[in-house]
């Protein structure tokens, strides 16, 4: 049986639908048989068995979480809590989502082998959690099933991240381009990740593996824009504004969302995300066997016209970054 921690999300939910033996595990579910918070292990008794497949959503993500300790407890103990309900119950096999935030920012096209260089508290955790995961591993690997994926800003129908939130910006007519716009940047489509997923629990494959997950090719901001106003049939501002008033408007904006205690779709680290070169390599998961179902010019035309051009205003949606 697949269990799914944290399946009651945005990646979650769409995995769900494609596998016909899942049992969904969330904090955000009322049904006892189903509710598990990662973070208090007590909640993790009797919800999996020793030949369960784990796949482990569960996560602080968000730019905004506070208090900054939320990151570890769930990413970092709360990984460290499923780990040992596994041991506890004699379960090997897992599929764990990491995130290219351990690289950091403006690296030089990082394969699985790059040092980690996180830059905020979600890589950050991210990567204790990956450590925490091998030396799981590392101790007892007789028989033991371990994926690590790394997938790249995700995005898809119904997601409300900073990819839909720029979409939309550019939708309403409320979007600069900030910098030159020449800044190459990754993405994976939701359906493309959850079809990987798949493909590692049916393969079972033993030992450790970890894979970069991105949707080939890169894009630079430009050309990203020019895909949107095709879909859109709409005219972008082709003003640029230089980088230092991008970030001094996000910086106004940190400090319009802590007057306000509101979050807002623009930041100060959301800028700097935006004008960021985030360039992975990705051959290692396309030499592997798998085929993505979508290219990432469809996955890109799919969302657009979910979001933007048919009406599914009444569909539930998932905020995530």
């Amino acid at each position: 049986m697949n269990k799914i921690i944290g399946g009651a999300g945005f990646v979650g939910s769409r995995l769900k639908n494609e596998l016909t033996d899942c049992i969904i595990l969330d904090k955000r579910l009322c049904a006892e048989d189903g509710f598990v918070d990662i973070r208090k292990p007590e909640t993790l008794k009797s919800k999996l068995r020793d030949l369960d497949s784990i796949v482990l959503l569960a996560a602080e993500h968000r730019d905004d979480i506070s208090p900054i300790s939320r990151y570890y407890d769930t990413n970092v103990q709360g990984t460290q809590n499923v780990l040992d309900e596994m041991d506890r119950v004699g379960c090997k096999h897992l599929i764990f989502t990491s995130s290219v935030a351990v690289y950091g920012l403006n690296k030089s096209n990082p394969d699985e082998n790059h040092s980690a260089d996180p830059f905020n508290h979600y890589g950050k955790s991210k990567w204790e959690a990956e450590k925490v995961i091998k030396a799981w591993y590392e101790k007892d690997p007789e028989g033991k099933s371990v994926t690590i994926i790394r997938p790249t800003v995700i995005f898809g129908e119904k997601n409300r991240g900073n990819v839909y939130n720029l979409l939309r910006q550019i939708a309403i007519g409320n979007f600069l381009m900030i910098g030159k716009g020449q800044n190459m940047k990754s993405m994976a489509y939701v359906g493309n990740v959850v079809a990987f997923i798949k493909h590692r629990l049916d393969l079972a494959e033993k030992g450790l593996h970890v894979f970069n997950y991105i949707d080939k090719p890169d894009i630079t901001m430009t050309s990203l824009l020019r895909i949107i106003e095709m879909n859109l049939n709409k005219k972008i501002s082709s003003i640029n504004i230089p980088v230092w008033m991008g970030y001094l408007g996000g910086f106004g904006f940190d400090i319009l969302a802590f007057l306000t205690r509101k979050k807002l779709a623009i930041s100060s680290i959301r800028v700097k995300k935006f004008i960021a070169t985030t360039q992975f390599d990705a051959k290692k998961v396309h030499s592997s066997g798998f085929k993505a179902p979508y290219t990432l010019e469809e996955a890109l035309n799919r969302t657009i016209n979910y979001e933007f051009v048919e009406d599914h205003s009444s569909d539930e949606v998932f905020y995530t970054e």
